[in-house]
C-alpha cells in the first residue's frame, strides 16, 4: 500500500493537496497530514476531514524559526518513524525534507515562490521540486516545470463550483457589487524587505471607497478598530467561493491574488515586488494587476467597479489561460504514483504532461 506523509504550514497548502489526497484515497493510498497552526490551517484540515497530527504554532521571529525547526522536525520525525510513508510531500518544507533525509525517504516538493532562502535548506535533501513553467528560477537536475499553477490544484474547472449560498451568509443581494480585501503579516521569510499599504493608507482607501461598494476584510494581523467592521465572517473552506462572486479583490498576498486571478476575478495585488506566476498571469494573459501606490490603487478600483460587464471580460481572459494549462492534481496523482520512473519520463520527454490537461 502507498503510504504518504504531507507536511503543511499554511491554508493554502491544504487547498493545494486535497484533491490529490482525495483522489489517491480513492487508489487505496494511506496519507497522514503534519500541520502548524498557522491562522486557519487546523480548521480547514478538520473542515475536509483530512488526517493530521498537529505539531504546533506558527513561529514568527528569525529566532522561533530557528529553535521551531529543531523542535519541529523532532516532533515530524517521530510521526513519520511510526507512520513508515513510502514518500513525504510538501509545499517546500524544510522539515519534511529534513526528516526524509534522516530516515532515507524520498522527499518531494511543490514549490512556486522561488524563495531561495527556504530552497537552500530544503533542496538537498529533496529528489524533486516540481514548480510551474513559469517560475523564473534555475533550480538545478532536481526541477521538474509543469504547465501549471499551484491554484489550479484545487480551482481548475473540475474540482471547484462555487457556493452560492456564500452570499446569503455575507447578506449580499443578487448583482451587489462587493470588494474583498486581504492583507498579510508581513512575517514569512519571502516578506523580508517586501510591504504593502501603511494602516493610515489602509483606512483612508477604504473607509472611502465603502460609499461606493460593500467591503470585506480577511486579514493575517489584528484590524485596527475602525476597520474591525469589515472583517469577512465566513468558515475558510467557503473563501474560494467569495472570491469568485467578487466583483474586486485587492491583496497583499500572493496567494489570494492568484487565486482571484485564476477564477477570473478582476484583482490588484498591492506589492513592490511581483512573484514569477503573477507576473505571467499579469503579463502574458492580463489576470493580475499590480500597484503599490495608493493613489494609483484607487483609480483602478474605480475603474473596476465602473466598468459595465467587467467579470465577464476576466472570464475570457481565463479561458484563454486554461487552454494551455493543465490539471495540476491529476498530474500529481501521476507522478507520486510512478515515481521515481515518472521524474524521467517528464525530463525526457517534454509533451507528455498534455495528457494531464
Amino acid at each position: 500500500m502507498l503510504r504518504i506523509l504531507i507536511d503543511v504550514g499554511h491554508p493554502a497548502h491544504v487547498h493545494l493537496f486535497k484533491h490529490f489526497v482525495w483522489e489517491i484515497q480513492k487508489r487505496g493510498a494511506d496519507l497522514l497530514f503534519t500541520a502548524r497552526d498557522k491562522e486557519n490551517t487546523i480548521d480547514l484540515l478538520k473542515a475536509y476531514g483530512l488526517p493530521y497530527c498537529k505539531i504546533g504554532p506558527h513561529y514568527h521571529s528569525l529566532l522561533q524559526k530557528a529553535y521551531g525547526m529543531l523542535k519541529n522536525d523532532f516532533k515530524i520525525f517521530r510521526i513519520t518513524r511510526k507512520f513508515n510513508p513510502n514518500i513525504l510531500l510538501s509545499h517546500g518544507s524544510i522539515y519534511a525534507a529534513q526528516v526524509s533525509f534522516l530516515l532515507n525517504k524520498p522527499h518531494i516538493s511543490m514549490e512556486d515562490t522561488g524563495n531561495m532562502e527556504q530552497i537552500r535548506l530544503y533542496k538537498p535533501f529533496t529528489q524533486a521540486i516540481l514548480t510551474p513553467s513559469c517560475l523564473k528560477k534555475n533550480l538545478g537536475k532536481k526541477q521538474i516545470r509543469y504547465l501549471g499553477y499551484h491554484e489550479l490544484a484545487y480551482l481548475y474547472p473540475s474540482y471547484f463550483q462555487a457556493d452560492r449560498h456564500v452570499l446569503d451568509e455575507l447578506n449580499i443581494k443578487e448583482n451587489e457589487k462587493f470588494m474583498l480585501f486581504r492583507f498579510v503579516a508581513w512575517g514569512a521569510t519571502h516578506d523580508i524587505g517586501k510591504y504593502g499599504l501603511s494602516p493610515t493608507e489602509k483606512s483612508k482607501i477604504i473607509n472611502e471607497l465603502s460609499n461606493y461598494s460593500r467591503i470585506f476584510i480577511s486579514s493575517e494581523s489584528e484590524l485596527p478598530e475602525d476597520l474591525r467592521r469589515y472583517k469577512i465572517c465566513v468558515s475558510p473552506e467557503k473563501i474560494h467561493s467569495v472570491l469568485y462572486y467578487a466583483t474586486v479583490v485587492v491583496s497583499e498576498g500572493a496567494k489570494i491574488a492568484g487565486e482571484a486571478a485564476v477564477l477570473g476575478v478582476p484583482n490588484i495585488f498591492i506589492n513592490a515586488q511581483s512573484l514569477s506566476c503573477l507576473e505571467e498571469l499579469k503579463n502574458k494573459y492580463q489576470l493580475v494587476c499590480n500597484y503599490s501606490n495608493p493613489e494609483n490603487l484607487k483609480e483602478k478600483i474605480y475603474y473596476f467597479l465602473k466598468t459595465h460587464n467587467i467579470k465577464q471580460k476576466w472570464a475570457e481572459k481565463r479561458r484563454l489561460m486554461l487552454q494551455e494549462k493543465i490539471d495540476v492534481t491529476k498530474l500529481l496523482v501521476w507522478f507520486v504514483e510512478n515515481y521515481p520512473k515518472s521524474a524521467r519520463i517528464i525530463k525526457q520527454d517534454k509533451c507528455f504532461q498534455l495528457q494531464f490537461k
